[in-house]
């Protein structure tokens, strides 16, 4: 169960990736940039619980 958080946290992250990209598609550069970076946090997040 201890894993939960750092699955979760990447989960989101990748779905937050998607809604990047699908942004900028739709020409809305800076809300995929915002998106883009709350990515990286919860991906880097997640690293941190495994591995912090």
């Amino acid at each position: 169960m201890t894993w939960a958080g750092p699955i979760l946290l990447m989960a989101l992250a990748g779905i937050l990736v998607g809604g990047a990209v699908s942004l900028r598609r739709n020409g809305k550069l800076p809300a995929a940039v915002v998106t883009g970076l709350l990515a990286v946090a919860a991906f880097g997040g997640g690293l941190y619980l495994v591995y912090g």
